[in-house]
């Protein structure tokens, strides 16, 4: 059974940064692309970001430029690096892989 658990966010200012971390259990995360998606209030449910078991990288064009992913292989955990946080970037932040997703962390960005 595979299970993704989120954490790292939080209240930030604008202009900040933060780093979210989804650690797996059930899948190797090196073996399967893995994906960070948001959600803000009112909003659709958007990628983000997307990493593959070749390293290839997916950004978004709303945070290419200030998000990055990465992943640990020893630690069977992807990060998303979100630095230069905008007041639009506040929402909770899901990882997912195939149909599991995490219970999200939220990131709230204001002054």
């Amino acid at each position: 059974q595979v299970q993704l658990v989120e954490s790292g966010g939080g209240l930030v200012q604008p202009g900040g940064s933060l780093r979210l971390s989804c650690v797996a259990s059930g899948v190797t995360l090196d073996e399967y692309a893995i994906g960070w998606f948001r959600q803000a209030p009112g909003k659709a449910r958007e990628a983000v970001s997307c990493l593959t078991p070749y390293g290839d990288t997916y950004i978004a064009d709303s945070v290419k430029g200030r998000f990055a992913v990465s992943r640990d292989n020893a630690k069977n955990t992807v990060y998303l690096q979100m630095n230069s946080l905008k007041v639009e970037d506040t929402a909770v932040y899901y990882c997912n892989f195939g149909t599991s997703w995490g219970q999200g962390t939220q990131v709230t960005v204001s002054s």
